[in-house]
This record gives structure tokens, C-alpha cells and sequence, in this order.
């Protein structure tokens, strides 16, 4: 029995992408309600696409954060932008 392939999740930067033209169109005001609707509620999927893309990353890094003995460490990540959350 041949298996199906499941369909492949877009790259984080392509979700980032597709997240940025979306943003854009709405800001244009130019869509109708049901579109524009329609496009926010993509947008939300994207958004925690990506969330889920960065955890997922934050926890890969914590992994392999070893203490200067070997041992496992979760060390936080610096914020550079000094800023809140990306979304």
C-alpha cells in the first residue's frame, strides 16, 4: 500500500512572507469585508505558524545549551531588540 505524502508546512521565512503580504493588503484598505475578513483570519494562522516555528527553534537551542561541566542548561535568549513580542 503506498503511502500519501502529506502536504509540506511552508518555511518559516516563507510564512513570514506570505504574513507581510498580508498585512499589506489590509493596510491598503482596498478589499472588501469578506475579504479582508478572510485575509485576517489567515493572518492569525500564519501568526501561530510562526510562533509555533519559534518555540519550537527556542526549545532546539535549550537542548544544546551545555554548561561549561557538560551538563544541560536552558539558558535564556538575549533580546536584542529590546522591544516586546514580534507580533
Amino acid at each position: 500500500m503506498a503511502s500519501e505524502k502529506e502536504p509540506k508546512e511552508p518555511s518559516f521565512e516563507a510564512s513570514l512572507k506570505r504574513l507581510e503580504d498580508i498585512v499589506n493588503k489590509l493596510e491598503e484598505g482596498e478589499l472588501d469585508l469578506d475579504k479582508s475578513i478572510a485575509l485576517f483570519e489567515e493572518g492569525v494562522a500564519v501568526t501561530k505558524r510562526l510562533q509555533k516555528k519559534l518555540e519550537e527553534a527556542e526549545r532546539k537551542i535549550e537542548k544544546l545549551t551545555r554548561a561549561s561541566g557538560g551538563e544541560l542548561t536552558a539558558a535564556p535568549m538575549e533580546d536584542e531588540g529590546g522591544g516586546g513580542a514580534p507580533f
